[in-house]
């Protein structure tokens, strides 16, 4: 799933928290990340994050439920 406009970076986290399963970054190169591991939230924040607005993120999550949480956050911001 394609996720866009991203501005509250911190909001985002907590939503992948909130996520009973792995929910993965998908990178241009193809490496999948695992953001409910602080470290790379942290090293993702460093790099893909580090102008405050994100475009567009490719994600993987391996729940249905979590698949709706972020649906959820993408169209309400909840």
């Amino acid at each position: 799933m394609k996720v866009q406009n991203i501005t509250d970076v911190e909001k985002f986290f907590k939503v992948i928290e909130q996520c009973k399963g792995t929910v993965e970054l998908v990178s241009n190169e193809g490496d999948r990340i695992n953001l409910k591991s602080k470290l790379s939230q942290y090293l993702s924040m460093a790099t893909i994050f580090s102008n405050g607005i994100i475009n567009e993120l490719e994600l993987v999550a391996h729940e249905p439920e979590d698949m709706e949480r972020l649906i959820k956050y993408m169209y309400q911001g909840e």
